[in-house]
């Protein structure tokens, strides 16, 4: 098998946006080919800006 470059992109959205993006990324990125790769959908508990140390929604 011939090499296949991959990427790696990290997205944190709402809840309510998880539909919405997952349907774009899908439609921009679908070749129907092999190596269209996949998206897994994980929740976030928390997030902490380390500058500020700012945590939850206001580190986004």
């Amino acid at each position: 098998m011939k090499y296949i470059p991959k990427r790696l992109i990290s997205i944190v959205v709402n809840d309510q946006d998880v539909p919405l993006v997952v349907g774009i990324i899908m439609k921009v990125n679908r070749t129907g080919m092999i190596g269209d790769g996949r998206i897994f959908v994980l929740p976030v508990d928390d997030a902490v800006r380390v500058r500020t140390g700012e945590v939850g929604e206001e580190a986004l």
